[in-house]
């Protein structure tokens, strides 16, 4: 029975965090961006942007990747290893939550980021729903 619950219960947190809207956040002052040029700030080409994006691991981080970048998790950390080793960029700086990621982008109108949809608030204005 405790089994059943546990399986139950992990269920539930799935079909929750399935229903996360990942979005595009900027700076309350930012103007929209396309889904092309978000993916060129997230893959550090050419882009004006300060992007910042959620720690290794993170499944929000692996939800925005896959619609915006089409890369997987460990297609992203090929990617970056290359981009270091070569010399042609570094990883966008990481955040820990939703708040910190706040914080990060309201303090700079460069700045982008990404988030559940549900975690927006004033401090922040969503630029591109993937």
């Amino acid at each position: 029975m405790k089994k059943l619950l546990s399986v139950l219960a992990l269920s539930l947190g799935c079909v929750f965090a399935a229903n996360a809207a990942v979005v595009v956040v900027g700076n309350p002052g930012a103007s929209d961006i396309s889904k092309s040029d978000a993916k060129k700030a997230f893959l550090g080409k050419g882009s004006a942007f300060v992007v910042y994006e959620f720690d290794e691991g993170s499944a929000l981080r692996s939800e925005f990747h896959s619609k915006v970048t089409g890369k997987s998790d460990s297609q992203l950390k090929a990617f970056w290893s290359k981009q270091v080793f070569t010399g042609k960029g570094n990883p966008p700086a990481t955040v820990s939550d939703a708040s910190a990621m706040k914080a990060a982008i309201s303090s700079n109108p460069s700045a982008i980021g990404y988030m559940d949809e549900a975690d927006v608030d004033g401090s922040v204005k969503v630029i591109l729903k993937p």
